[in-house]
């Protein structure tokens, strides 16, 4: 499958432009796409999904795929339409070049044990947050009856046969929930996951495995149960729409100003995000299947709020970059804590480079508001935050200049033509230095 995304372009150009107008459209989620692929291993035969975003973490994952045996084909007519061949045997391994570009990754753990009683996964890289270990992950799939071994940065895997068991997570891990429901899906009983991660992407993976004829309930709450099943088929599926981008755009016209319509955002997947917005002063009607956003009317500054980070139905760690951008131009003082990743922090150099106010105290971020931001180059440290800084030059005076730009790619469907369609000036401009 090609290569998709603006990965060839590092650098993003952003100027002051006024007002946004118009409409845009949601992709599907990356990350209910990149799982629901890695789920695909679990039953041979041809596997479609559709509203599959266009990005680069895609093409990495159907890489990864196509290594391990499978074929992947992505529609010239219908290019957010993507067919996955599952062969009956496969080679059970994710190698260290696709895994440290993509973290993701370590979710083919689960299903290969299922599937095939073996995985070779290499120790994950991806998004620079800090340490992340996948402890969880190894502890929970012990608890199913597999074993594991670690040498030479590689994760090594075996299973007899998974046996189905009562788990409990120390912390709602999305990655080790999501391992998990791969795993138990076809173990021997019952297993019951407890504290799980409740994320909308959970849900949709859980539908995806029912539809392939799993037996699971409890999706979308803290405790999901699994009764596993002999064998499960190919299937068809809708990826859910991506509810980090439609936050991208909600903050791209709290900095710029303006009232756009989201095609395809779901209120009930953002609540707690909404509320926030809400309070800074952000109109966002609700629509059923989009979303309506206003800002105030100019001169009128968005109000200063206080945010935590936590698990879902918390504000998600991913939002954070643009609250911490949007926080940045507001009225007043508002103070961040990430209780999420530890390391997360590192794109606010970046935006005080472009005039904004803030102080880091431990995981907490104390953000001034400024009148109004100035244009600077700057560096993408991760996929989110690259994109928090693109919209916070939309309210900088000048020109910003947002290098390493590829790790947007990694996770947007073209966020700098939804952008310029929606009347930003914003341009992809190789070979310009930046950082």
């Amino acid at each position: 499958m090609g290569s998709d995304g603006d990965a060839t372009a590092d650098v993003i150009r952003v100027r002051r432009s006024g007002s946004l107008q118009g409409s845009v459209r949601v992709a599907g989620a990356k990350n209910s796409a990149l799982k629901l692929m890695a789920a695909v291993v679990l039953a041979p035969g041809r596997h479609t999904l559709r509203n599959v975003p266009r990005i680069a973490d895609v093409t990495l994952m159907a890489e990864l795929l196509e290594r391990m045996g499978a074929r992947v084909t992505r529609g010239t007519d219908e290019p957010d339409v993507v067919t996955i061949e599952v062969p009956d045997e496969m080679v059970p391994e994710a190698p260290y070049d696709l895994v440290e570009k993509m973290r993701a990754s370590i979710v083919v753990l689960g299903p290969l044990l299922a599937r095939f009683g073996e995985a070779r996964v290499s120790v994950p890289g991806g998004d620079d947050f800090g340490h992340r270990p996948i402890d969880m992950h190894l502890r929970a799939l012990e608890e199913l009856g597999a074993t594991f071994t670690t040498s030479h940065g590689v994760i090594e895997g075996r299973a007899e046969r998974l046996l189905g068991t009562r788990i409990l997570l120390e912390y709602p891990s999305v990655g080790a929930t999501e391992n998990l429901l791969m795993a138990a899906v076809t173990a021997k009983g019952t297993t019951v996951i407890d504290n799980a991660a409740r994320e909308p992407e959970i849900e949709d993976l859980a539908a995806f495995l029912v539809g392939m004829g799993a037996d699971v309930s409890g999706a979308g709450g803290s405790t999901i149960t699994i009764e596993g099943v002999e064998r499960l088929h190919p299937v068809e599926h809708t990826v859910v729409p991506d509810r980090i981008e439609a936050a991208t755009y909600l903050a791209a016209v709290g900095l710029a100003g303006g009232s756009i319509a989201i095609e395809g955002a779901r209120a009930d997947h953002m609540e707690m995000l909404l509320d926030k917005l809400g309070a800074m002063g952000l109109r966002v009607d609700d629509g059923g299947d989009r979303l309506w956003v206003t800002a105030p009317e100019r001169p009128g500054r968005l109000t200063s709020v206080d945010v935590a980070t936590l698990p879902y139905p918390g504000v998600a760690t991913d939002y954070k970059p643009l609250l911490v951008a949007l926080l940045s131009v507001a009225d007043g003082v508002g103070i961040l804590t990430e209780n999420v990743f530890a390391g997360r922090f590192r794109y606010i150099p970046e935006l005080v480079r472009m005039g904004a106010d803030i102080r880091v105290e431990g995981h907490h971020a104390v953000v001034r508001g400024v009148e109004t931001l100035s244009g600077a180059p700057v560096r993408a440290p991760d996929i989110r935050a690259g994109a928090a800084l693109v919209v916070a030059g939309l309210a900088a005076e000048g020109e910003t200049l947002v290098a390493d730009a590829h790790h947007v790619a990694r996770g947007y469907q073209d966020l700098v033509g939804n952008l310029a369609r929606l009347g930003a000036d914003v341009a992809l401009v190789p070979g310009v230095g930046g950082g």
